[in-house]
């Protein structure tokens, strides 16, 4: 059973003790309160160079890919710290090439600390040569039947393991999580809520140019994701006689249209890693329905309008339709978005990356 983590452990400063544990359990020392820590000069590792690598690279198919690995690696910058990213395509062909690249990279210049996302460009830079490296593991690379084990077996084989959320290293739907290695972490990367925030309801209807007096759900992924049952959304839209409105190749820049154009988000996941858009639909105050995936435990519990439960189409539609009959529904859950947003989970990442390199901090 996936246990909701409560705010204030969401809202602690990234420790080694404060990660998962050779006992097992998910925070097992003292933790600091992150809402006590401002960016400044102690957010800046002296003198270290980080190489972000990753194969999460947009396209005009998904030019929302990799957003959030962008965002994190802004975020760390502007604190001062010197990230360069050795990006390459998708696609089952690129990575012994990308191997071969990075492996001269790394005989060229230096660098001091390696950050993989993903688990396969994660053994590019293992079999390249990358130490120390941190690899962030976000979901299908853990749960796919082939790449899964591959993840599994690479992280005993890193510095640091690392997950977007506490769900990875918990069985999903029979599917086996990430191995607990101790010392491992959760190191989300969050959205940049600066693009996100309420908008009114009429206005983000008329930028899309859908009916004012429509009854909308918003279905953020891709349909053709069978992870992500759009087959649970649409029989939801159908019991509850709305329209379901479909992501899956919208620009980012618009997202937040699409967002609270909509009465309410559905989540209707087998499994996520994350659950970005829960996060940023929360940061646009619009209710979420979702399963119990991801952060989505601890983004919506107690939120009022808000659903995380099993799927039943029965309970989400009897939640669903208040929804669809007011005008502009609302759920107040800018607060609990902004403590997963890519600002507040960089705190967390430079805390790693000083405990890997094991790098002072500049008084």
């Amino acid at each position: 059973m996936l246990v909701a983590a409560s705010p204030a452990q969401w809202a602690c400063q990234w420790r080694r003790a404060s990660s998962i544990g050779s006992n097992g359990s998910w925070w097992d020392g003292t933790v600091e309160n992150l809402a006590a820590s401002k960016p400044g000069p102690a957010d800046t590792l002296t003198r270290v160079r980080v190489l972000v690598v990753t194969n999460f690279e947009p396209d005009d198919a998904a030019p929302q890919r990799g957003r959030w690995v962008r965002d994190q690696v802004d975020e760390v910058r502007r604190r001062g710290i010197d990230v360069d990213v050795f990006s390459f395509p998708p696609g089952r062909n690129e990575y012994i090439p990308a191997t071969r690249r990075l492996r001269a990279l790394l005989r060229r210049e230096r660098f001091d600390l390696v950050h993989a996302h993903y688990g396969l460009p994660g053994w590019c830079a293992r079999l390249a040569g990358a130490r120390p490296l941190i690899v962030t593991f976000h979901g299908t690379d853990v749960r796919h039947p082939v790449v899964g084990p591959l993840s599994r077996r690479l992280a005993w084989r890193v510095d640091l393991g690392a997950a977007v959320s506490r769900a990875l290293f918990a069985p999903e739907n029979g599917r086996p999580g990430l191995p607990p290695v101790p010392g491992s972490a959760v190191l989300p990367c969050g959205p940049d809520l600066a693009r996100f925030g309420p908008i009114p309801r009429a206005e983000a209807r008329r930028a899309l140019g859908l009916a004012p007096d429509g009854r909308y759900l918003f279905f953020p992924a891709n349909p053709a994701r069978p992870e992500k049952r759009h087959d649970r959304a649409a029989a939801l839209a159908t019991a509850c006689e709305a329209e379901l409105l479909t992501g899956g190749s919208i620009e980012p820049e618009r997202m937040p249209l699409w967002l609270n154009a909509a009465n309410a988000v559905l989540v209707t996941s087998d499994y996520e890693g994350f659950g970005m858009a829960a996060v940023e639909a929360l940061a646009c105050e619009v209710p979420v329905l979702s399963t119990p995936v991801g952060v989505a435990p601890y983004a919506l519990t107690g939120v009022e309008g808000c659903l995380c439960a099993r799927f039943d189409a029965s309970i989400w539609s009897a939640v669903a339709r208040p929804h669809l009959a007011a005008a502009d529904p609302r759920a107040a859950g800018a607060a609990r978005a902004a403590s997963l947003s890519a600002e507040r989970m960089a705190e967390r990442v430079i805390e790693a990356y000083r405990d890997v390199t094991r790098t002072p901090v500049l008084d």
